[in-house]
């Protein structure tokens, strides 16, 4: 799967407290699953690997995966849990609830089983301010019902909420060379809105505010997005500027003095540069259907 393609979205998401010794029985979520041990104690077992689980146990398990789970017999835990996938995919036909589970390994439909992630993602680990975890959870807490008419506002405020949940969960549990340095998202957040507004401020200001020098500011940059920071102002503008050649009766210097190019020559230059036209060829190619 591409990271294009990821749009995750939950199905059900609730608390679930075990009993004293309580087994559950061996099982395959279509969708993947992530469980919160929010108290109590317990062990999972899932692929010929075994995890002891307390309060603030983590546990990731992908789509497909076969797991059970086993309860402490003096202190059992309690599941914060939630049934997700990392696409949407339609099952309504299949089930009549959205929390997919298989208990017979003979009769699992391989081809609807949810996408993996891109990466691999940990299994099992440890959270810190754990009542924090518990109230990202919390938000998104919804019936095992598919959503309707009646439910679909609800359903809005489930998905937004469940959205935040995830970034949170990435940025925890993704190994840094797979994600932008978080500082740098917010930053990019930034630049992308001052650029936008027509505010963009010298480069400087940002790298300073945070507190980084300037060639460590251009790495990070860079691995965030591929592009060092001035190509990617310059490419970024590049890009609004198509869509005013496409898509208004603005003329070419007009255009190249709303996007903040210094003369028409520098923009037809750049322009030239990075698409192979100039943008007369560009507005003409497109508009003749080439």
């Amino acid at each position: 799967m591409d990271f294009a393609d990821l749009h995750p979205y939950v199905y059900f998401a609730t608390r679930y407290p075990f009993s004293k010794g309580q087994t559950s029985n061996n099982r395959i979520c279509y969708a993947s699953s992530l469980y919160l041990i929010s108290e109590g104690r317990g062990v999972i077992h899932t692929d010929g690997r075994t995890y002891e689980t307390e309060a603030g146990s983590l546990v990731y398990i992908p789509a497909g995966q076969p797991h059970h789970w086993v309860a402490d017999s003096q202190d059992p835990m309690v599941h914060i849990c939630c049934y997700f996938d990392w696409s949407y995919i339609d099952r309504r036909a299949e089930f009549t609830h959205p929390s997919m589970i298989c208990y017979d390994a003979a009769t699992l439909v391989p081809t609807l089983i949810g996408p993996a992630f891109p990466y691999s993602l940990p299994e099992h680990v440890k959270v810190e301010k754990l009542r924090l975890w518990i109230d990202l959870f919390e938000k998104f807490y919804t019936e095992n019902h598919y959503t309707n008419q009646r439910t679909y506002v609800r359903s809005l405020k489930v998905q937004s909420s469940f959205q935040q949940f995830i970034e949170f969960f990435l940025t925890f549990a993704l190994k840094e060379e797979h994600i932008p340095n978080l500082r740098m998202s917010k930053l990019l957040e930034r630049l992308d809105q001052d650029l936008v507004q027509g505010n963009l401020q010298p480069l400087e200001i940002y790298y300073r505010e945070l507190r980084i020098s300037r060639g460590y500011f251009f790495d990070l940059f860079k691995d965030a997005t591929g592009l060092p920071p001035t190509q990617y102002v310059i490419q970024f503008r590049i890009n609004r500027a198509k869509e005013d050649l496409l898509f208004t009766n603005l003329n070419i210097t007009e255009i190249a003095d709303k996007h903040g190019f210094s003369s028409l020559h520098y923009f037809s230059k750049l322009f030239r540069k990075l698409n192979g036209l100039s943008p007369r060829e560009f507005r003409e190619a497109k508009r003749d259907g080439l």
